[in-house]
């Protein structure tokens, strides 16, 4: 997905925007407009298998604990520069404004 539409026009708050991501769905704000950035929630897994971790040390941590790991839920955010950002964090401006909106 290279372009989002923004409906500009929601104006929810930081919670308003994580209650959404919680249920699947990509968020924005509306200072961030034009950059086609978004941020959704990976869902993390209970007891996700050692072959399934792409980094050699969560692999080996998962290889040791029985062969599996838990992942806890996190937030992944698409970059300006059309990146995928694994482990975002809002910063406190965007914990603090109003203009978030559901892409999808």
């Amino acid at each position: 997905m290279d372009a989002v539409a923004l409906n500009i026009d929601q104006n929810l708050s930081f919670s308003q925007a994580l209650e959404a991501m919680k249920a699947g769905k990509m968020v924005a704000r509306k200072g961030w407009d034009g950059k086609n950035m978004w941020v959704c929630m990976g869902a993390g897994h209970p007891a996700l298998e050692a072959e399934k971790f792409w980094n050699e040390h969560t692999r080996k941590f998962a290889e040791g604990n029985g062969g599996k790991a838990e992942v806890l839920p996190y937030i992944i955010m698409k970059t300006a520069d059309n990146k995928i950002l694994m482990g975002w964090l809002a910063s406190q401006t965007d914990l603090l404004c109003s203009d978030w909106n559901i892409l999808s």
